[in-house]
């Protein structure tokens, strides 16, 4: 079954199958993303048999909307912005309300997403301990400053997944080329979590749809 929420200046798509789900995955999603939503919850539920809901929200301005704090961008001129706050507590105060008012239930969270959504899943675990889980795919961990916050600041968030394609590294662009340290150095610094990196085969590009399945999918085998 599908619903949308519309309200609030929230846009969320809700994919489920029962009407009080234990758990409910939400995914930051951008424009790039709407075309692949249903598929990437229809891969989480043939190899899951748990009772969950899948709940994607819409991401009009990526580079402002995921991003904790002003950074350089690695490509372009368009710097990221500093919404990141805003849309954790969007999540907090708007969507996660209209969820248990639709489902009439008080579900589990898990919160997820590719690339700077990754990043911004991960932040996220910092500010909060609502998710028992964060599937942080492919996260843009080579952000301008973020291995230094990391490093200071206790993740509130017991589960963590990590993913990175293991050719992500292999680019001329002197931000990027870092992001295999530093997500071994993040994979580190949670060492006292229950944390997993893992490496797919392939650019930053290849099987993202399957890449953050994987990532929902470790979260819910962790579930207690």
């Amino acid at each position: 079954m599908k619903k949308t929420i519309d309200e609030n200046n929230i846009k969320a798509t809700i994919f489920y199958e029962n009407s009080s789900p234990d758990i409910i995955l939400i995914q930051p999603t951008g424009e790039h993303e709407k075309n692949s939503i249903e598929e990437e919850y229809n891969l989480i539920k043939q190899k899951c048999r748990m009772n969950f809901a899948f709940a994607a929200f819409e991401i009009k301005d990526w580079n402002f909307e995921l991003s904790p704090w002003n950074a350089r961008q690695a490509f372009g001129d368009e710097e990221f912005g500093n919404g990141g706050k805003k849309t954790l507590e969007n999540i907090k105060n708007i969507l996660i309300p209209q969820l248990e008012k639709f489902f009439s239930s008080k579900p589990k969270y898990i919160l997820g997403g590719y690339s700077l959504a990754g990043l911004f899943s991960l932040w996220s675990a910092y500010q909060t301990d609502i998710f028992f889980g964060i599937a942080a795919c492919s996260p843009s961990v080579w952000l301008d400053g973020w291995i230094e916050y990391a490093e200071k600041n206790s993740i509130k968030t017991e589960n963590i997944y990590l993913s990175l394609g293991n050719k992500e590294h292999k680019t001329r662009n002197f931000m990027m080329k870092t992001v295999k340290d530093k997500i071994i150095l993040q994979e580190k610094l949670l060492e006292n979590k229950n944390v997993f990196l893992e490496f797919n085969s392939g650019n930053h590009f290849r099987d993202t749809v399957e890449r953050k399945a994987k990532g929902f999918l470790w979260c819910l085998n962790n579930e207690e």
